[in-house]
């Protein structure tokens, strides 16, 4: 999201932080590599840079930070310090944390080992992000939508804005912000997505959209034959006990719902079905 705009990471600390940043036309993502020797523990997420690659006026670290983590959290202080090493241009660490606890430790001063050297990450939570509540919000702007969608998303009506929001964006963009808000969404807001991709009222524009479209209908077929099963069952008088009934209705192949249905014409015991 980022690095695909890195414009965003100064809006969200112009505008939900009151960061004064320079102001520069230049934005661009630069190398997230600090290191001077072969290594991989000084590597952000994501990195930009205000003004001239050669000469930048400002720095901006993004990270996203889901958990608590003591050796990422003294990890920060070093970016920033390596970072301003090599450009010799302020710094500024800004966290995304889609949760209110990890929000707040991670926006504790951090005092180091170095006199005089007590680090502060700007950190963007849940109380900074505004719930976006309506389809034409996350149209205009999809980027902070999937913020929304992180920290807000366990909210039906927050989901569900957000993904009518990007299923209205240009050909391509839909595909992108959808599938994106998927990936990082949490187990639970991707129930609520999956939801809401099988309503009649969505249409499905993207790939991920038609393929919850197609599964919820064959979930609705496997169902609606499932209960034709057991409607047959009864009519005719025959006992099902509670596990064969679960077994039943817990069948998603739909061959086999077929077979179990012309057997239930038939059958004087659900052993008919299964024999």
């Amino acid at each position: 999201m980022f690095r695909d705009r890195p414009e965003f990471a100064l809006e969200l600390l112009r505008d939900l932080q009151g960061v004064d940043i320079p102001e520069t036309t230049l934005v661009q993502v630069a190398s997230n590599d600090f290191n001077d020797r072969p290594s991989s523990d000084l590597r952000p997420d994501t990195v930009v840079t205000l003004g001239p690659p050669h000469a930048p006026v400002h720095a901006i670290i993004v990270e996203i930070q889901q958990l608590k983590s003591d050796p990422k959290r003294t990890q920060l202080p070093r970016y920033a310090a390596a970072l301003w090493l090599s450009l010799r241009s302020p710094v500024t660490v800004l966290c995304i944390c889609p949760e209110a606890r990890t929000a707040a430790w991670y926006a504790e001063p951090f005092t180091t080992s170095l006199p005089g050297y007590e680090f502060q990450a700007y950190v963007i939570g849940p109380e900074q992000v505004p719930p976006i509540t309506e389809p034409d919000q996350a149209t205009k702007n999809p980027d902070l939508a999937i913020l929304a969608m992180l920290t807000h998303g366990r909210r039906r009506e927050v989901t569900e804005a957000c993904l009518f929001g990007f299923n209205s964006l240009r050909d391509g963009y839909a595909s992108k912000y959808i599938e994106h808000a998927f990936r990082t969404a949490e187990p639970t807001v991707q129930d609520i997505m999956k939801e809401i991709m099988t309503m009649p009222t969505w249409t499905a524009t993207t790939p991920l959209g038609r393929e919850e479209r197609a599964r919820g209908q064959a979930e609705g077929e496997a169902k609606g034959k499932a209960e034709a099963v057991l409607r047959v069952l009864n009519t005719r008088g025959v006992h099902v006990p509670s596990d064969v009934r679960s077994r039943i209705t817990a069948c998603t192949d739909q061959t086999q719902l077929d077979t179990l249905l012309d057997r239930a014409l038939t059958a004087t015991t659900t052993d008919d079905l299964f024999d």
